[in-house]
């Protein structure tokens, strides 16, 4: 993607005017200051303004969090700015005003304009995306929609997310089809060891192949392109978890090369909680069934994954303001900044004793997710400590090869954040 224009970006605000987005009467001083620091940076590679603090402290000011706690779990679901939250609270007073007529013929009016979008930025047709409600919810509706039968094979890894295993292992319950499982030694800088892994768990039975784009537990990226292009040329249909990659760093889903794939819009795109999508290439929408019932399960309209009900308009529509978001900070600056953050911690421990980390500090290995362990200590304890003593909140790690802490910042994070995550560890890793 090209760096971010700021005519451009104003353009794409639909019914907003570029006036009335800019009208200093009407906006707030951290809204005034974000936009200045915005156009002086509009010349400024991503790479040169990844450290620039005074940059990225008027991006922070666009968020609510906690001035009382460090919150270095955004891997698992990230506050929204400011503007998605507003927009949330307003949709959803309108929705209160008369429900069935504001839900069903205003905001419902404003989900192909949000399907375009989303397309637009995960560089694929709008009619390959439906919005879900999380990453789970897109994946289980094409693992439960897909035709497979007893005997069929499934190569997944252990390292999957849980809810994604569990789904497999119901089918395999159900329906009878046999899962392959892989066991990765991660981290991993080695993309021919990743993707043999997957090739030679390949076999003529082989159906659909499950990789996960980022991995949770430590934020390993895989190659997910070659794997896909393995399976390919073996018949092998291609399932991406794409929960933690989205919106993360720059990629488009059609890039991996992948005919199926689902997000959550709450993690990196910072939309509201409750938020998700589904990509199906156009020529496999057809034979997948939906997960709630539809009255033509076997059309090739990806409108018939969205039969969901009732279902919180406010929320979804709020997504838009994250895109806009999105768009405003740009995507190679986000990956530049999230790189810098994760790196400039790492780096800054990796030297201690006893101190180990579990992600890969090259780009194409890991982004804003790492992994840190202390010799001798349980990462449970270390959660405890780090949130008790000194404020941070973290998430312990312990699944299959995975014992430590994981440690999410995000753009809104700062490297004075950081500098107590920096010393808490030393201090940890020395008592």
């Amino acid at each position: 993607m090209t760096a971010f224009n700021r005519r451009r970006f104003l353009d794409t605000l639909g019914t907003f005017s570029a006036t009335a987005f800019l009208s200093s009467l009407s906006r707030p001083a951290w809204s005034r200051n974000l936009d200045k620091a915005l156009y002086h940076a509009e010349d400024r590679p991503a790479s040169e303004l990844a450290g620039d603090e005074d940059f990225w402290y008027f991006v922070q000011q666009s968020f609510t969090t906690s001035p009382e706690l460090i919150n270095l779990n955004n891997g698992g679901v990230s506050p929204s700015p400011k503007v998605v939250q507003e927009a949330m609270k307003r949709y959803h007073d309108m929705c209160n005003e008369m429900p069935s007529y504001y839900m069903w013929r205003i905001l419902d009016q404003g989900r192909e304009p949000l399907r375009n979008n989303l397309a637009r930025i995960a560089g694929t047709s709008p009619e390959e995306i439906a919005i879900h409600r999380n990453a789970s919810e897109a994946l289980e509706t094409v693992i439960f929609g897909l035709p497979l039968r007893a005997g069929d094979e499934v190569v997944l890894s252990k390292q999957d997310y849980p809810n994604m295993i569990n789904a497999w292992r119901q089918r395999e319950m159900r329906d009878g089809v046999k899962l392959v499982w892989i066991d990765l030694e991660l981290p991993s800088e080695d993309s021919e060891y990743l993707t043999s892994q997957y090739v030679k768990a390949f076999t003529p039975r082989t159906k659909v192949v499950h990789v996960t784009h980022v991995i949770n537990w430590n934020g390993q990226i895989l190659p997910v392109r070659k794997i896909a292009d393995a399976a390919h040329q073996r018949g092998i249909e291609v399932l991406v978890d794409g929960a933690h990659s989205f919106a993360q760093f720059e990629f488009t889903i059609p890039s991996l090369g992948c005919d199926y794939f689902g997000t959550s819009l709450h993690k990196w795109l910072t939309a509201c909680i409750g938020t998700g999508m589904l990509y199906i290439k156009k020529e496999k929408i057809a034979p997948i069934y939906p997960l709630f019932a539809h009255g033509e399960p076997k059309s090739d309209n990806i409108r018939k994954f969205e039969t969901l009900g009732t279902r919180p308009f406010f929320i979804e529509q709020a997504i838009g303001k994250a895109i806009d978001f999105y768009d405003m900070i740009g995507a190679a600056r986000k990956e530049q900044r999230l790189q810098y953050l994760k790196n400039y911690w790492m780096g800054a421990v990796k030297d201690i004793p006893k101190v180990k980390l579990h992600t890969s500090m090259k780009p194409e290995f890991g982004c804003a997710i790492g992994m840190v362990s202390i010799g001798g200590k349980k990462a449970s304890d270390l959660e405890s400590a780090l949130f008790n003593t000194y404020r941070i909140h973290t998430v312990a790690i312990d699944w299959e090869h995975f014992h430590g802490l994981r440690i999410t910042p995000n753009v809104y994070t700062t490297t004075k954040n950081l500098d107590v995550l920096i010393r808490a560890i030393g201090e940890l890793a020395k008592a």
